[in-house]
């Protein structure tokens, strides 16, 4: 039975790709992105052994391996494109025990894109310790149970999130409290290591980091067979305990949450307004463009799914002060990364909108008017927030002359991803939650190869924006205050052409695809 859902799971992945070009780049991106990662970390581990002892090995197997699981818990959080292909709800009206439906799920995460890239990257751990044959073996285990953890974690926190808050008030403050703890997460580590480590040597941090994590259910696994070559046998048979209990207490914490989720779904909840009030509409410009302009910037004002990418506005500069210091380059800097967030937040707009769209359809809005609305109400909220952060951050680190090089290239990217989302928003829908659901809940539908498509338009930004960023970089590096102007004035220029170029291509797109871009989204699973 669990053999058969799998081969379901990919016989959808095969509809999909061959249905979608977009879709198939995307996921060949992913593929190639992966393979590159993969390889790099195996060169690494194979270089590590051969180099260096087994201390420097057990470093990078503990801090790597928790690294790893870290990245499996926060990953169903934070990340859209998570893949409920199959989840329990779909799996829930066929005859199969919950043992069953866990093995399935859990076979589904373990053999998607990042299930396989784990599984060889953990593996491949036993390279550091190929001197020492008993500890590769071991390591083999380790990373076995390590590799089970990730997936069993993962499932549960996609599963967690399905209910994450009663209250739609109340998904908003956890997933902001999260959101923020995750950006602080480092800093708060740092500064706790800091604490303990007086001398202040990074390799003895790292080091004595390592040391805590190997007692954790993050690093536990991945200590063993340094453990062993240490001659430390006692303390190798405790983390295998911690290891292996970890795995147990996740999975029977998850069939429990899976059993609970299956038989009592969230509910959605549903919001009255005031009669008669027109808000941004009776403000904004009448016609096509003023009326999109008005509709979507009440959703970046109002709607939790973007507002929580505005908490990174403020919450960037200050992770740059705590890690590197206020008047570091980082932290000058800042408001390029804000707005580099910022400008690819409507690469999928419509999706947002939902079966709402059968309204801007049904309206006579044409496509350049839609992408010009859209646009509009994007840069009323980001252009200020980044020209205020580059503005406070030039201040605070009395660094006027770098300014102009900095608005330059924060206003290059929001430009040119306006630009790029102009168009993919008219190509590529995807399952997002609705406007009433925690921004964190896992939709069902959502694909790895949905996720990937986000760097197809990353790349995008980057090509337009590149002669901006590059005048701005060397003028940074050279303390040429000329060429900042001269980016932020490239920026100004060819960013206003992309738009305009975005709009009307886009436009153009939108008018054709606009009635199977609603079908698309109808098509998307709901429970």
């Amino acid at each position: 039975m669990v053999a058969t859902v799998l081969r379901l799971r990919y016989r959808v992945l095969l509809n999909t790709l061959s249905r979608s070009p977009w879709q198939l780049v995307g996921f060949l991106f992913g593929m190639l992105w992966a393979a590159g990662v993969l390889l790099a970390v195996l060169t690494g581990l194979i270089a590590l052994a051969v180099l260096q002892g087994p201390a420097p090995a057990r470093i990078v197997a503990i801090l790597g391996g928790s690294v790893l699981v870290a990245g499996w818990v926060i990953g169903p959080v934070l990340i859209a494109g998570t893949d409920t292909t199959v989840d329990a709800g779909r799996l829930a009206p066929f005859p199969l025990t919950r043992r069953q439906t866990m093995l399935a799920l859990a076979g589904t995460g373990l053999t998607g894109i990042p299930g396989i890239a784990t599984a060889i990257a953990a593996l491949g751990t036993a390279s550091l310790w190929m001197r020492w044959p008993a500890a590769a073996l071991v390591s083999v285990v380790g990373a076995v149970i390590g590799v089970g953890t990730c997936v069993v974690a993962g499932a549960l926190i996609t599963t967690l999130s399905a209910g994450l808050g009663a209250r739609r008030r109340g998904r908003e403050v956890v997933g902001t409290v999260v959101l923020g703890l995750l950006i602080f997460s480092g800093p708060i580590v740092m500064t706790a290591i800091g604490v303990l480590d007086a001398t202040g040597a990074p390799l003895h941090r790292l080091a004595q980091a390592a040391e805590v994590l190997s007692w954790t259910p993050l690093g536990a696994a991945w200590a063993l067979p340094a453990d062993l070559v240490l001659g430390a046998g006692f303390a190798a048979l405790g983390k295998l305990v911690v290891a292996a209990g970890t795995l147990a207490v996740l999975w029977i914490t998850w069939a429990k949450a899976l059993e609970a989720s299956v038989d009592a779904p969230p509910r959605r909840e549903v919001r009255a307004v005031k009669a008669g009030a027109l808000g941004l509409f009776g403000r904004m410009p009448t016609g096509g463009v003023g009326a999109m302009w008005a509709r979507c910037l009440t959703a970046w004002t109002r709607d939790p799914r973007y507002l929580r990418q505005l908490i990174l506005v403020p919450l960037l500069p200050l992770l740059f002060v705590f890690t590197a210091g206020p008047g570091t380059p980082p932290f000058q800097a800042s408001a390029v990364l804000v707005a580099f967030v910022l400008a690819i937040v409507g690469y999928t707009d419509v999706s947002y909108d939902g079966t709402a769209f059968a309204a801007v359809l049904s309206s006579g809005v044409r496509g350049w008017q839609d992408r010009l609305g859209r646009m509009l109400a994007a840069a009323s909220v980001g252009i200020p927030a980044i020209v205020v952060v580059a503005v406070i951050t030039a201040a605070v680190g009395d660094a006027w002359r770098t300014l102009p090089a900095v608005l330059g290239a924060a206003l290059a990217l929001m430009l040119a991803g306006y630009a790029a989302s102009a168009v993919s928003s008219a190509l590529i829908v995807s399952p997002v939650p609705a406007a009433g659901d925690s921004p964190f809940r896992t939709v069902p539908g959502q694909t790895f190869v949905n996720g990937l498509l986000v760097f197809v338009v990353m790349a995008a930004v980057l090509a337009i924006a590149a002669p901006s960023l590059v005048l701005a970089v060397i003028g940074v590096l050279g303390q040429n205050l000329l060429l900042g102007w001269m980016a932020l004035t490239v920026a100004l220029v060819l960013g206003t052409a992309a738009m305009a170029v975005g709009v009307t291509v886009g436009g153009r797109i939108l008018d054709r695809t606009g009635p199977d871009l609603l079908q698309r989204i109808k098509a998307f699973p709901t429970r």
